[in-house]
């Protein structure tokens, strides 16, 4: 059996793999299209670069290893047509991406910017009153591994949690949870609005203008999921005529941001580069889930955890 890592992994992990799998020859490459992949049976990737011709070139490949949670990159159809099973990373990113979403909430609530910016004036000064998540609301729009973390920390700030899902079944640390179809009839009671939402055929271009325009002049916006869930300009719209009071954004439909984009002038407005879900432990927690899995795959059980319905994009 042969597997292939299309990213760069740490020597001791690969030593690790070496001496608990003999009878399997793992290969190493920063670049698919220098590798051979005729008698490969598994990929490992972090999902950005495989394509179908790299499908159509691996006639062996069973079981494809995303080291990320997002699929939408994938060539799902190829993928499909081949019967390869695919498995994710879910859950690698619930601790950081929680923690970053209750550290922007805290920031801005208890004035962190505000500081910041009279110490480099050096001011001794206090030019409002701080608030508190203390019995504010938040709407959770996703309520999957991640969703559920944010809520749970949230819920610790004495936060009511509202989820939202495709059906509306009820989640772990929601207080009560809502269809996607009831998002705007709770808009106008949320402080917080959380989208985490994948992207997926049913999720892109979900937020329209009259959901801003639903929501609470005090209302905070992050969306730390996909940046095809609203267009930019619906959110610009919404933070120019003070719909919303702030905006915290950490995907775009357009990454890099350009430098000529109005998000970075806004004052109402965080711009994140893409980082929220970002940590130091990602890879060792991706790779403990690919040993788990391929736990199983060497003996011939293919019950796998993580595994991504292709046609319904997670």
């Amino acid at each position: 059996m042969k597997i292939l890592f299309t990213f760069k992994i740490k020597t001791s992990f690969k030593e690790q793999l070496k001496d608990k799998y003999p009878k399997v020859e793992f290969l190493y490459t920063t670049n698919i299209d220098e590798a051979s992949l005729e008698d490969i049976e598994v990929i490992v990737t972090d999902g950005g670069d495989l394509t179908s011709e790299h499908v159509e070139k691996a006639p062996k490949l069973k079981w494809v290893m995303v080291a990320a949670v997002g699929v939408d990159t994938l060539p799902s159809e190829a993928l499909q047509a081949r019967g390869v099973l695919v498995t994710n990373s879910h859950g690698v990113h619930k601790m950081p991406l929680a923690e970053s979403v209750l550290a922007h909430l805290l920031s801005l609530e208890r004035g962190l910017p505000d500081i910041y910016k009279r110490e480099t004036e050096k001011k001794w000064a206090v030019d409002s009153l701080p608030g508190e998540m203390n019995h504010s609301t938040a709407l959770i729009v996703g309520t999957g591994a991640i969703g559920g973390e944010i809520g749970r920390l949230l819920q610790a700030f004495h936060v009511y949690t509202i989820g939202c899902n495709r059906s509306g079944h009820s989640s772990p640390y929601m207080n009560e949870t809502i269809s996607l179809d009831e998002i705007i009839e709770k808009l106008p009671h949320a402080d917080y609005v959380i989208s985490i939402l994948p992207s997926t055929p049913q999720t892109r271009w979900i937020y329209q203008p009259e959901h801003f325009r639903a929501m609470k002049e005090t209302a905070v916006f992050m969306n730390v999921g996909r940046g095809d869930a609203v267009k930019e300009q619906y959110v610009l719209d919404a933070l120019k005529q003070n719909e919303i009071r702030h905006a915290v954004l950490d995907v775009f439909e357009t990454e890099p941001l350009p430098k000529d984009s109005p998000f970075w002038e806004l004052p109402n407005c965080t711009v994140s580069p893409h980082m929220s879900s970002l940590s130091d432990q990602y890879i060792r927690r991706s790779l403990d889930i690919m040993d788990t899995n391929l736990e199983k795959w060497v003996v011939g059980d293919q019950d796998l955890v993580n595994q991504v319905d292709l046609s319904r994009g997670y």
